[in-house]
């Protein structure tokens, strides 16, 4: 069974003002730490990665042998996901698409959703959410309060049977959506997603503070 990885590093770090995948953590860069632990993964078979020129000498230089394409990102994520998603290698049953942003991912979580995928056709990586949550108004105002019973937090990798994935995102395309994750292309599409509880951090890195949690993580 052939499964191949597609690595989502075509981001501007607009809100942090500078590369925020090539920033350093734990003595490698933020994109260093996604790429090598699926690489590490004995589930994955390829990696395809969405980026720009200047990441592209990064990746080459890594000398990652399964990284098996480097692909131009698009206007906005989905559009770099669709990109990936051109590009996988043909015999390719099964995708997990991950935020290059989400360095502490390990192995057996992308083992533990892509089992889930498997079985499911599509599955997603996510924590449950604990906190109070409020919705507020455009000012700022607390307007009301939601039941935190059964939300969950999406996080990545989200795997799919592919040809469940792409027709979905032709669906997206055709439609003129715009989407932040794969989950919610499977939602417009009409297919359930399984959540797989993740009991282990898997912050996203937004701002630089996130750098800073990441690294007492990983040390």
């Amino acid at each position: 069974m052939k499964t191949c990885a597609i690595v989502v590093a075509a981001g501007t770090s607009q809100r942090m003002g500078f590369d925020k995948l090539m920033a350093p953590l734990a003595g490698k860069a933020v994109l260093q730490h996604s790429l090598e632990a699926l690489s590490q993964c004995e589930d994955i078979d390829g990696i395809v990665v969405v980026a720009g020129e200047e990441r592209r000498v990064f990746i080459e230089g890594l000398g990652l042998t399964n990284v098996v394409a480097i692909v131009e990102g698009g206007a906005e994520r989905h559009h770099s996901v669709a990109n990936g998603l051109a590009a996988v290698p043909q015999e390719t049953e099964f995708v997990a698409v991950h935020d290059a942003a989400r360095p502490l991912i390990q192995a057996e979580q992308i083992s533990a959703c892509l089992a889930a995928a498997r079985e499911h056709g599509a599955a997603s990586l996510a924590h449950r959410i604990t906190e109070t949550v409020k919705r507020a108004d455009e000012s700022g105002f607390v307007t009301e309060s939601l039941d935190r019973n059964n939300l969950w937090a999406m996080e990545t990798p989200q795997c799919f049977r592919l040809d469940l994935l792409r027709e979905a995102y032709s669906v997206v395309l055709k439609d003129g959506l715009f989407i932040t994750d794969e989950v919610s292309a499977m939602q417009h599409f009409g297919k359930g997603v399984r959540v797989i509880e993740n009991y282990h951090q898997n912050p996203k890195i937004t701002f630089k503070a996130d750098i800073s949690f990441a690294e007492k993580l990983k040390l």
